[in-house]
């Protein structure tokens, strides 16, 4: 898979819904609820970042999900590409970027959302062809005003700006033209989860599919 096949379908994905779901998941068992749950609420693009040993075995109840289409972040390693492809994701994203990180997805056919963090690491994924990165850890390095500062010279570069975006701070990315979504883990609360609180969860989820406008 090409860097502009990937990013074709990177952004086919962030149009899904306004926000994608950063879920940490600590219970596999928990998982397809999880996500029934978010998808009921209109966030079909869910991102199960790779932090957790019960993590590959929640990518997989997810993927069974109808509706969903279940990514795996924190992707660092060609081995956490293969491993996230063979339990079902249907793309990836990771922090940073390197070309052995950049080569395991082509190989493996994983579209990927890379992460970058300055004009540089952005221009230097653009040259290879990826006009959809993530933007991490997007509040810690100037948050939307900053994005917006990129997209004076990047105009073609669309971002998923991650790491520390709140449901009020969410729209002011969001009214970005270089912004197609954002990722945020405020949907899943670690004790609604625990709790088995979905109806809760579907309520949050609800509340972000409608910051699309």
């Amino acid at each position: 898979m090409t860097p502009a096949e990937q990013s074709r379908r990177a952004a086919e994905i962030c149009a899904l819904a306004p926000v994608i779901p950063v879920l940490v998941i600590e219970d596999a068992g928990k998982a397809r609820g999880l996500a029934e749950a978010l998808v009921a609420g209109g966030l079909p693009a869910l991102e199960v970042t790779l932090r957790t040993p019960a993590a590959l075995d929640a990518i997989r109840a997810m993927a069974e999900v109808p509706g969903g289409v279940v990514g795996a972040g924190t992707l660092l390693t060609p081995e956490d590409v293969r491993a996230a492809k063979e339990a079902g994701a249907a793309f990836g994203v990771s922090p940073g970027t390197t070309p052995r990180l950049l080569e395991a997805c082509a190989e493996a056919g994983l579209p990927l959302l890379p992460g970058a963090a300055t004009a540089s690491e952005v221009m230097a994924l653009l040259e290879q062809g990826y006009q959809v990165q993530k933007f991490f850890p997007a509040e810690a390095i100037g948050g939307a005003r900053a994005l917006a500062a990129l997209g004076g010279p990047l105009p073609q570069v669309t971002f998923c700006p991650t790491g520390g975006i709140t449901p009020a701070l969410a729209p002011d990315y969001l009214k970005l033209a270089n912004v197609a979504c954002v990722g945020g883990s405020w949907v899943a609360p670690k004790a609604a989860v625990a709790a088995g609180d979905w109806p809760a969860v579907t309520a949050l989820a609800r509340e972000a599919a409608a910051l699309g406008g």
